[in-house]
């Protein structure tokens, strides 16, 4: 199937916008996706025609919202092949879900000393929530470094596991370097020390084709907002078997089944870990994404996406004295550079003026930063609506600025 990009950009409204008297351009996909119409009208649809809070009533509407959220959930188990409808968790996005793992986990599967086994460039979201439980729980972080093209190399993380590895978590792709980690290997590794995986794939659903049930994974998250959804809700996978075996993470209504003052009873998977009144309007809108995305196919949109970081690669490195951060041969749509002399804020602020929406700074990836003995970079990230043509104006911005210094 050829992908008609010229029909597809009128899908997205926020494309026609012009920003300082400029058509924007814009390259900030890693960060959040822009939204279709489809899903923008999901959203006013459930809000106008079955809005009611879900699981607890009788009524039609609250029948009618159930219904829609909890098809939502299959369509979530379809896109990535869970086995289980119940292994599919709404979270707030895949901050909270990594949250939500390292929390239970820690508690209810660790002791003090015990080892979790971590990257330098993941986010900081599968950082922090870490480092939290350290301080809680007493555990210990392991890191396992990148190579010089920002590659993670299987050798390297199976000298760092030991008797007391209880997990390793790690990013499916880069958010800075947009390297293709071998999930797959390290995922068997892994296995064969029975040791769990947690695959943040906050950067490569929107891109690859994910199978929880080949791949193996035990658990996996990311956000809706960076697949073309809307903000504010995400997926936990999980493997029933591990799901089982956490504790609630957060406790109130939904997530019981009896309540007294002297002892309150867990519901079932998924809702065990589903406190309070869940995003239904989120929830279908989501899953309004993923059709859309299934429509196009993710094969079609890999292959285009893959056409069109070879072409801003090869237009990007005809700049004199510019660096790309990241030259794995085994990339998803994301470029970090930087133009010797030049900060990366003042690139992305002119840039701005340009029409051309970049990101700058650490990425939410200060260690990798460090570790790469540099501030940030300006980061261009790209998405199936974004064409040659604004990769083109990427570069004669770029050579503007140059100019200017």
């Amino acid at each position: 199937m050829y992908l008609n990009i010229e029909k597809i950009r009128k899908d997205f409204p926020i494309l026609s916008r012009e920003i300082y008297g400029k058509p924007l351009v814009y390259f900030d996909n890693a960060a959040t996706t822009q939204k279709p119409l489809q899903v923008i009208r999901k959203i006013e649809e459930v809000y106008s025609t079955i809005n009611a809070n879900i699981h607890r009533g009788v009524h039609y509407l609250s029948q009618q919202a159930t219904e829609a959220h909890e098809n939502s959930r299959k369509t979530v188990r379809k896109f990535i092949n869970a086995a289980h409808s119940n292994e599919i968790i709404f979270t707030r996005g895949a901050t909270e879900a990594i949250n939500l793992v390292a929390s239970g986990f820690c508690r209810s599967q660790c002791q003090p000393g015990d080892e979790i086994i971590l990257t330098v460039q993941e986010h900081h979201s599968n950082i922090v929530p870490w480092q939290m439980q350290r301080e809680m729980t007493g555990i210990k972080l392991k890191i396992v470094p990148v190579n010089a093209q920002g590659e993670i190399e299987v050798a390297s993380l199976e000298e760092l596991i030991s008797s007391k590895t209880k997990l390793i978590t790690m990013a499916h792709i880069s958010n800075v370097l947009g390297s293709i980690n071998p999930v797959e290997k390290i995922i068997r590794l892994a296995h064969n020390y029975n040791i769990p995986v947690l695959i943040d794939a906050a950067q490569s659903v929107q891109h690859l084709s994910i199978d929880v049930q080949s791949l193996d994974c035990d658990f996996l998250v990311f956000s809706s907002h960076k697949i073309y959804g809307p903000t504010g809700i995400g997926v936990l996978y999980g493997k029933e078997k591990w799901l089982d075996r956490l504790p609630p993470y957060q406790g109130g209504g939904e997530m019981i089944a009896h309540v007294s003052f002297e002892k309150t009873t867990y519901n079932e998977l998924p809702f065990k870990f589903e406190a309070g009144t869940p995003d239904y309007v989120g929830s279908v809108a989501l899953a309004e994404a993923l059709n859309y995305i299934n429509k196009l196919g993710l094969e079609n949109i890999r292959r285009y996406e893959e056409e069109l970081l070879s072409y801003a690669t090869k237009r990007l490195l005809e700049i004199d004295n510019l660096r790309i951060y990241g030259t794995s041969g085994h990339k998803s749509s994301v470029i970090s550079f930087l133009v010797e002399g030049i900060h990366h804020y003042d690139m992305g602020m002119l840039l701005d003026r340009l029409g051309i929406a970049v990101r700058t700074g650490h990425h939410c990836a200060q260690p990798l930063m460090e570790y790469m003995g540099i501030e940030g970079t300006v980061r261009a990230s790209f998405a199936f609506y974004n064409t040659k043509e604004e990769v083109d104006l990427l570069i004669d911005g770029i050579k503007r600025v140059i100019s200017m210094f």
